[in-house]
């Protein structure tokens, strides 16, 4: 028997609902429902409809859609933050999109409203939290521990043991040493090395 879709709706229409979209294109989970973001003038983006703001979040909880911010995260994670508080506060349900050219280990365990971008790899016994990008070809070892609203730039690399804090941003290729643990709020630049 077919498994039926979920309807999703996507919240943000930049560049980064652009790649969000492409991979849910190339999954068999999720059937766009539409894209949520009041400040575009474009009628759709990639041949999806812009249903209009966030005060449609309500009616379409009710119609028993789910959602995914797709607002993009460049050092501050307040916009994407500030989503989930209205989503939350109107008991929706948050998918999880896992693009099928990543890597996710059957040993680690991914949060509400995460993407994992293609060509990332998420190794065993990693806990990624709630609402983080999980960029492309990022790569996540054994055993690191993400936390909410986290992004993990492109290329970039979190080795074993290692543990980033909430809301933090690690800018593309940049590399965390093994069993570092990088503060709450923290930006590391592209390319950084951090080793202590």
């Amino acid at each position: 028997m077919k498994k039926l879709k979920k309807n999703l709706v996507l919240i943000g229409g930049g560049g980064h609902c652009v790649s969000v979209i492409d991979i849910i294109e190339n999954g068999n989970e999720f059937n766009i429902l539409g894209i949520l973001d009041s400040n575009i003038k474009e009628k759709n983006i990639l041949g999806y409809k812009i249903l209009g703001g966030d005060d449609l979040i309500c009616e379409l909880v009710n119609e028993g859609s789910c959602f995914l911010i797709t607002v993009g995260q460049i050092k501050s994670y307040s916009a994407r933050e500030n989503i989930a508080k209205k989503l939350v506060e109107n008991n929706a349900e948050l998918a999880t999109v896992i693009s099928p050219m990543a890597y996710v280990s059957k040993h680690a365990h991914i949060e509400q409203g995460t993407v994992v971008m293609n060509h990332a790899v998420v190794n065993a016994k990693s806990k990624i939290g709630k609402n983080c990008i999980i960029n492309t070809m990022s790569n996540i070892e054994h055993g690191v521990k993400i936390g909410d609203f986290c992004h993990i730039s492109t290329c970039a690399v979190i080795n074993g043991d290692s543990e980033v804090g909430k809301g933090s941003f690690i800018g593309s290729n940049a590399t965390i040493s093994n069993g570092i643990i990088i503060n709450e709020n923290s930006i590391i630049s592209a390319g950084e090395f951090i080793k202590k």
